[in-house]
């Protein structure tokens, strides 16, 4: 049994909208590749030679644009094949697949990383002062990149060419049976964005109940910046997995091949995946803008460094207070002794 990929978000315009839909989808991908390209190359290089004192959201967040950068060096193949078709073989389609996929599951592992080892920082400061070691650090992003290698692996399987109107794509996935596509969805859809971002809501809300208890007057611009990157990412994917369980429930209910979503919108969901990786250094740029500039240091590095310098200040309040009520609960034990099992002497 085959099922075409209706999940698949990049697909070509019907030859009607051929002349106003497909310009306007090159023009929004070289767009994103034109901002994406030298913006997370900036990021990139901007923490490898400026960002001595690196925190475990820095070193994630250069993993994250890397992540980002893999993706949008790939936009001029989709931008040809939209304007032409895919001339580049089978091959390099499952590669340029391949290389999406891969980089959506690393950037959501990135993410919802970031929220886990700041929620760790927060109610077990002490153990993770021995976790965050420079090994752990790379590590930790390591094992991230070879689990979404390995989930990766599914989307180069099944992605075929198709023809469309007498022109090959690369927009169809080909399963042989339904299990199999279910199998694929529940990995995408689950793996990929539902249960990472349950585990970001859970974080998030423990942290910020924890926070409320606590006296920590700074305004956290970059706690902001984190949130923001957070947030924006899953408004582009969102539409994504959206449109990709309502084809596939579509294609399960009908027994063919059907879009049951207006091409123009599923265009738009594909073109925000595109967008979602080159929008991180904008934004970026946008906080940074609110730092004042020095003489040897641009706004963009005092950015990171403040990212890195408020993570360290908020474990090390933790930890104070921390000590603060262990000491005042010690005192309280010297002061008011507990005679537990002694028995009371009567006179």
């Amino acid at each position: 049994m085959n099922l075409s990929a209706e999940q698949s978000s990049l697909y070509i315009m019907d030859t009607d909208d051929f002349d106003t839909g497909t310009l306007v989808a090159c023009v929004i991908l070289g767009l994103s590749f034109l901002v994406g390209v030298p913006g997370n190359l900036l990021v990139i290089w901007t923490i490898l030679k400026h960002v001595k004192q690196r925190s475990h959201t820095i070193v994630l967040i250069l993993h994250l644009a890397a992540a980002d950068l893999l993706v949008v060096v790939t936009l001029p193949l989709w931008i040809y094949s939209l304007a032409r078709s895919w001339v580049f073989g089978e091959a390099s389609c499952k590669a340029m697949v391949y290389t999406v996929s891969v980089c959506m599951f690393s950037s959501i592992f990135f993410i919802t990383l970031m929220s886990v080892a700041r929620f760790l920082s927060i109610y077990y400061p002490f153990k993770m002062m021995h976790w965050k070691t420079k090994s752990a650090m790379n590590i930790s992003p390591a094992v991230l990149w070879l689990l979404a290698l390995l989930l990766g692996v599914p989307s180069a399987v099944t992605q075929t060419l198709n023809d469309i109107d007498g022109t090959e794509q690369c927009f169809s996935k080909e399963f042989s049976s339904v299990i199999q596509a279910i199998l694929f969805l529940c990995l995408e859809i689950l793996g990929g964005f539902v249960i990472p971002l349950i585990i970001l809501i859970i974080c998030y809300c423990l942290v910020a109940a924890k926070l409320q208890k606590m006296t920590f007057n700074s305004k956290q611009k970059s706690m902001f910046l984190v949130h923001t990157v957070v947030i924006v990412f899953s408004l582009c994917w969102l539409p994504y997995h959206i449109i990709n369980i309502i084809d596939f429930v579509c294609v399960l209910g009908s027994g063919t091949d059907h879009n049951c979503v207006p091409q123009s919108i599923v265009f738009s969901s594909g073109a925000l995946v595109f967008i979602s990786s080159s929008v991180n250094p904008v934004l970026y740029c946008f906080f940074a803008s609110n730092f004042k500039k020095s003489l040897n240091e641009s706004r963009l590095v005092r950015l990171f460094q403040e990212v890195a310098s408020q993570t360290i200040k908020l474990r090390e309040l933790v930890i104070q207070q921390q000590s603060g009520q262990r000491a005042a609960d010690a005192q309280e034990e010297l002061v008011c002794p507990r005679y537990k099992g002694i028995p009371e002497i009567v006179i």
